[in-house]
């Protein structure tokens, strides 16, 4: 049977929520030969019906496709356009609130709930000036919306925020060892801790495996 396929070649082809729906599928079949069907279902829009029809070695081809295309590495993605709407990555995370960090720190290390995780993240953008620009203001609630964005910023973000954390996780370890042991009992005893951090860069390189992420 002939069946016209469009297959992403790119994570900025495939959707959040694409990659979601699939993760709920996986986790709970095991059977190979329909988690392969559901991919092409899913990642190329074929109906599940024609997917059966189609001949192994072209769906054995097209998964072997995808599969590589997951393997990417993508840069931080500062910019996208979604729905005729311009998304900027957070400008400043100094500048990040209380509010905001807590979502960050429930939602990112969880697949089900990255969209909420990436509306802290990802904003629509207000103002430009040249290169710099402003975003919205966070607001809960706003994630339903971005199970739209591209995988590719999903994944540079995770990436990014992986990489963030074993900076600054080496930046403490620094630190506490060139104080005083006075210095070092005050640190720990700070709402600054290097624990969280360490479990929260757990986290993201449990997501990061799972995607077969090569973090060298």
């Amino acid at each position: 049977m002939k069946v016209e396929i469009t297959i992403p070649d790119s994570l900025s082809e495939v959707t959040l929520d694409q990659y979601q729906r699939y993760l709920k599928i996986q986790d709970n079949n095991q059977d190979e030969k329909f988690l392969a069907s559901k991919m092409i279902e899913i990642f190329c829009g074929v109906k599940l019906s024609d997917t059966l029809k189609m001949k192994y070695a072209d769906v054995d081809g097209i998964c072997n496709i995808l599969v590589d295309m997951f393997n990417e590495k993508p840069q931080l993605v500062t910019k996208f356009k979604m729905k005729g709407v311009e998304y900027g990555f957070i400008p400043k995370l100094d500048d990040i609130s209380l509010g905001e960090y807590i979502d960050l720190d429930a939602f990112l290390g969880d697949w089900d709930n990255m969209h909420r995780a990436m509306a802290v993240l990802y904003r629509p953008i207000e103002n430009k000036y040249g290169d710099k620009y402003s975003i919205k203001d966070y607001e809960a609630g706003d994630g339903e919306v971005m199970k739209d964005m591209p995988l590719e910023a999903v994944i540079s973000s995770i990436i990014f925020f992986y990489h963030l954390g074993i900076d600054l996780s080496q930046a403490m370890m620094n630190y506490l060892e060139e104080q005083e042991e006075t210095s070092l009992v005050q640190y720990l005893n700070s709402e600054v801790s290097g624990v969280g951090i360490n479990q929260f860069t757990h986290s993201l390189k449990e997501i990061l495996d799972d995607l077969k992420v090569s973090l060298n």
